[in-house]
């Protein structure tokens, strides 16, 4: 059944230079809807969780909050979703930047980017946060926030924050040619395929922010064909990650595709710290849920990628509940839209430059934004023929 549901993923086609829509096309489809229907309430959040497997922690707990929303009680109430949500967001955060960085982000194959990979894969292995799940001490944040010191940062992680939050991206050029490990030396090698301006503050996806705007968004999303999987907030499409938390005091920010890497830096940091209401540990990322109308629930929470929102509606009788209608809003649909923040940027590349160099200024785009499924890079051809793969 897993293996069938994750087939089911789709994937992103990038052509550099050609125009939007064009520029980025997903094959992702709006399965929850199909899949959830008649399906028993109790089997909700194990079905999403195999369906975006990706994310499946975040997708399970988000799940079982709209349940307990649309109707508090019939299952058991999700216990401490704050420590899980940070665990499970750490977690992605340390395995994206130990998998998918070293791979994607190096100039070109060599002896360089080899040497990068066995690093990262080495220090992943060390991690005290990925250990088997029984094996993982009650409490292992302080080895966590040491082994991220030692093997990532090469000095204090509260000074990388604070100097991270007074200056972002010139902090993170400072500290990428000051530091010799691999995480350094792999940013400042990044840093030339920074090729646009800084992102556009006024649509940071923040709809989450009050009643109001979760009321919006789920009649939007429950309303709305199409609109799971091309999502607008106030008529734009907006962009959302770890710089669009409510908590994040770094907001003014000026964040480039290249500074998002820092902004994922920076949250692991916070995550790793002791729990502080809104500034970090499990008081960090935030999350909620509320009733929408009779057996009808929504939640959210910031999760890895970004806003994760599910909608439940629930029909039947007591003894046999079933799923009426379930709908799902994740961060991958609002960051690769088809006329958003990263279609604009592909879409204005110069296509007809070094090959080898536009992937590399893709590959900065894809990872800074953190699609949860594959894309191919395409290549326009002269004006009258087709696109072509690479």
């Amino acid at each position: 059944m897993t293996s069938v549901l994750s087939s089911l993923a789709g994937s992103l086609r990038v052509a550099p230079g050609a125009p939007l829509p064009l520029a980025l096309q997903s094959s992702r489809e709006d399965w929850a809807p199909r899949l959830a229907r008649g399906q028993a309430v109790s089997a909700l959040p194990g079905l999403m969780a195999s369906l975006f497997n990706l994310c499946s922690h975040a997708h399970r707990l988000c799940a079982q909050l709209a349940i307990e929303a649309a109707e508090p009680g019939l299952l058991p109430a999700p216990q401490q979703v704050a420590q899980r949500l940070r665990t499970e967001t750490a977690q992605e955060h340390i395995r994206r930047i130990g998998l998918d960085w070293p791979r994607l982000l190096a100039a070109e194959s060599g002896a360089a980017a080899t040497a990068w990979v066995d690093a990262a894969h080495a220090a992943l292995q060390r991690c005290p946060l990925l250990l088997p799940a029984a094996t993982l001490p009650a409490d292992p944040w302080p080895d966590t926030l040491t082994w991220l010191q030692d093997q990532l940062l090469q000095m204090p992680a509260t000074t990388w924050q604070r100097a991270w939050q007074a200056c972002g991206a010139d902090w993170l050029h400072d500290w990428s040619h000051r530091h010799k490990g691999w995480l350094a030396a792999l940013l400042r090698a990044a840093r030339m395929a920074d090729f646009a301006g800084p992102l556009d503050r006024a649509i940071a996806l923040r709809a989450h922010a009050d009643a109001d705007g979760q009321r919006i968004l789920s009649t939007a999303l429950a309303l709305q064909p199409g609109f799971a999987l091309h999502p607008l907030w106030q008529g734009a499409s907006a962009h959302t990650g770890s710089w669009t938390r409510l908590n994040d005091p770094s907001a003014d920010l000026l964040l480039t595709p290249w500074a998002l890497l820092g902004s994922r830096i920076a949250e692991l940091i916070r995550l790793c710290q002791p729990d502080a209401p809104d500034q970090s540990g499990a008081g960090w990322l935030c999350f909620g849920s509320l009733s929408t109308g009779p057996r009808q629930g929504m939640a959210w929470v910031e999760m890895a990628r970004g806003l994760l929102v599910h909608q439940v509606e629930i029909e039947g009788a007591d003894r046999e509940p079933r799923v009426a209608a379930c709908r799902v809003l994740a961060p991958t649909e609002w960051n690769f839209h088809p006329q958003g923040v990263v279609a604009r940027r592909i879409a204005d590349l110069d296509a007809t430059g070094p090959a080898a160099i536009v992937e590399r200024r893709v590959r900065l785009l894809m990872v800074a934004f953190d699609p949860c499924v594959p894309f191919d890079v395409m290549h326009t051809l002269p004006a009258g023929q087709e696109v072509q793969h690479a």
